[in-house]
C-alpha cells in the first residue's frame, strides 16, 4: 500500500497551471505555506502528523511513461509539456513543524520553497496526508485527555473509510497518545502494539458462555480479556469470567493481564457492579476494558458519573473524527522570489477576515513561560528576524489588537518549531519512529496549561506577528484598499 506511485495523486487543475506556466516559461521561485483556520472540535490546540508520509510522496515524484501516456490520452496536454513532465523531480526546499508537535491555527505547519510548477503539483497530496493525520492524530488527543490517564485502544479499522484511511489513521492515533490499534498491519508497517480480545461470534461459536470463556483462557492465560455482555453480563457474563478466573488460580495460573470487556448497555453501571462483583470475589486487579461508540465526550461523562473503567477502545468515533470529519488545512501563496534574490510578501484578500492570508517568507517561534515551561503564546515572523528574551515583549492578537500582554526580559523562553526537511529536492531529514514521536507528543502536550486542553470553551492561545510582519501585512491591504 505504501509502496505505490502516488505522483498522478493530485488534483487536475495542479497539471493544467502547470503546463500554463511552462508555456509562459514561468517559473519563478516562490514559498507556499500549509496552514488551518480552527482547531478541530473546537479545541484549543492541534497534534501536527503526517510528515513522514510526505517526505515518502516527495521522494517517489517521477511521472513514468504510464502516467505521461495516461495525461497524453486526455488531450489537453501538449508534447512539449509532457516531455518536461517524463523528466521531472522535485528540487526545491521544505520545511515543517515536527510531528507529534502541538500546533495553532495560522502558523504555517510546512513550507515548500520552489519552482512554482514544482511547488504547485505537490499542493493536493500534501494537504491529503497532512489534513488526515493531523486531524485523527488531534481527535485520539482529545480522547486520551477525556480518559485522564486511562490507556486508549484504537479500535476503528472496520469503521474507517477505506484501508488507507484505517492504517495511517492508526499511526496518527498513537502520535496522538493511543497505547495501541487493533491494526495488524499498521502494526507491522509502524513497530506500534497491536491489542485486541475476541469477539461475541467466539462465545455464540460454543455451546455454552462457560466454554467460550474456559477455551479462550487456555489458550492466551497470559492475557485473558473476557467479552462479557454477548447474552447477560451481570447475570451470566461476569460469573461466568469470574469462574474461570478462579479456576486459572487453582490451576496455579499467575494472573497478570487479565479482566472483562463491555461492549454494551449502561457502562456507567454495569462497569461499577462489575467492579463489586470481581472484588468480592478477590478479584480486585482485573481490569475492565469497555467499547461502544465511545469519543470524548462519552468518556467525559463516563468519568464523572465513577464508571469503574481503567481500558477503553475507541473505534467509528476517533478514526473518521465522526463529529469534525475534516482539518481544513490550506495551500497558500506566500511570496516570490525576484531576480535579485529578494522574496515579495503576497497576500491573499478576503470578505472574511479570518481568511486574509500572512505575507512573506515566514518562521514560528513559540515562546515559553520560564517558571512553568507552559506556551505564552507562538510568533510568527519573516525568516531571520532575531529577538532576545531578556528584553520585554508585548504579544496581541493580530485580529484584535487591543488584546495585549506584556512578558517581562527574563521571564520567558523561545524556541524556533520550523525544521528544514528537503535542500535543493534531498531530503535532510531522519524521521523518527512513531513510539518516539508519540512520546515527543507527551511532552509536548505537557506544556499546554490546563484551561487549553479542556473539551469545553477552551482557553485560546495567541498566535502573534511580529511588529515587522505586522507593518508589512498592513501596508499591503493599505495598498489593495483593504485597510
Amino acid at each position: 500500500m505504501n509502496q505505490r506511485d502516488l505522483t498522478l495523486l493530485t488534483d487536475f487543475y495542479e497539471l493544467t497551471m502547470m503546463q500554463g506556466y511552462y508555456e509562459k516559461g514561468q517559473n519563478e521561485i516562490v514559498i507556499f505555506d500549509v496552514f488551518y483556520r480552527q482547531n478541530p472540535c473546537n479545541g484549543g490546540y492541534a497534534i501536527c502528523a503526517g510528515l513522514e508520509q510526505v517526505i515518502e510522496y516527495v521522494k517517489g515524484l517521477n511521472f513514468t511513461y504510464e502516467d505521461v501516456d495516461y495525461l497524453r490520452s486526455l488531450g489537453i496536454f501538449d508534447e512539449e509539456f509532457l516531455h518536461y513532465l517524463s523528466g521531472f523531480h522535485f528540487s526545491g526546499d521544505i520545511y515543517a513543524i515536527p510531528e507529534g508537535s502541538v500546533i495553532f491555527p495560522k502558523e504555517p505547519l510546512l513550507k515548500v520553497v520552489a519552482p512554482i510548477m514544482e511547488a504547485q503539483l505537490v499542493e493536493t497530496a500534501i494537504l491529503n496526508i497532512i489534513n488526515h493525520q493531523s486531524l485523527i492524530a488531534t481527535k485520539a488527543s482529545r480522547v486520551v485527555f477525556a480518559a485522564a490517564g486511562d490507556g486508549i485502544m484504537e479500535f476503528g479499522l472496520r469503521r474507517a473509510q477505506g484501508p488507507d484511511a484505517g492504517l495511517y489513521g492508526a499511526r496518527a492515533a498513537v502520535i496522538g497518545g493511543c497505547v495501541g490499534t487493533s491494526n495488524v498491519l499498521a502494526g507491522k508497517l509502524f513497530d506500534v502494539p497491536v491489542l485486541g480480545t475476541h469477539a461475541h461470534s467466539w462465545i455464540m461459536s460454543f455451546p455454552d458462555e462457560y466454554t467460550a470463556f474456559k477455551a479462550y483462557a487456555d489458550l492466551y492465560p497470559d492475557n485473558c480479556t473476557l467479552l462479557v455482555d454477548t447474552y447477560d453480563t451481570l447475570k451470566s457474563g461476569v460469573p461466568n469470567a469470574i469462574r474461570v478466573f478462579q479456576e486459572m488460580r487453582d490451576a496455579g495460573v499467575k494472573l497478570t493481564r487479565y479482566g472483562i470487556r463491555l461492549d454494551s448497555g449502561d457502562l456507567a453501571y454495569l462497569s461499577k457492579k462489575a467492579r463489586k462483583m470481581l472484588d468480592e470475589a478477590g478479584f480486585e486487579d482485573a481490569t475492565i476494558a469497555a467499547s461502544n461508540d465511545l469519543d470524548e465526550y462519552l468518556l467525559h461523562d463516563l468519568k464523572i458519573q465513577g464508571a469503574a473503567i481503567t481500558s477503553w477502545g475507541v473505534g467509528t468515533n476517533l478514526i473518521t473524527s465522526k463529529d469534525c470529519p475534516s482539518f481544513g488545512g490550506v495551500y497558500k501563496l506566500a511570496a516570490i522570489k525576484t531576480e535579485d534574490g529578494e522574496f515579495v510578501p503576497k497576500i491573499k484578500l478576503s470578505e472574511n477576515t479570518e481568511k486574509i492570508t500572512n505575507p512573506g517568507n515566514k518562521t514560528i517561534y513559540r515562546i515559553y513561560d520560564k517558571a512553568t515551561g507552559k506556551i505564552r503564546a507562538d510568533l510568527i515572523c519573516f525568516v531571520g528576524e532575531a529577538f532576545n528574551p531578556d528584553e520585554d515583549l508585548v504579544i496581541f492578537d493580530p485580529l484584535e489588537t487591543w488584546k495585549k500582554t506584556k512578558l517581562k526580559g527574563g521571564s520567558y523562553s523561545m524556541r524556533e518549531l520550523m525544521v528544514p526537511v528537503f535542500h535543493n529536492g534531498e531530503c535532510i531529514y531522519q524521521s523518527p519512529s512513531v513510539k518516539e514521536i508519540a512520546a515527543y507528543c507527551t511532552q509536548e502536550k505537557a506544556t499546554l496549561w490546563d484551561e487549553t486542553k479542556r473539551l469545553f470553551y477552551p482557553h485560546r492561545v495567541y498566535v502573534d506577528l511580529s511588529d515587522k510582519l505586522y507593518a508589512v501585512k498592513k501596508e499591503l491591504l493599505n495598498q489593495l484598499g483593504r485597510e
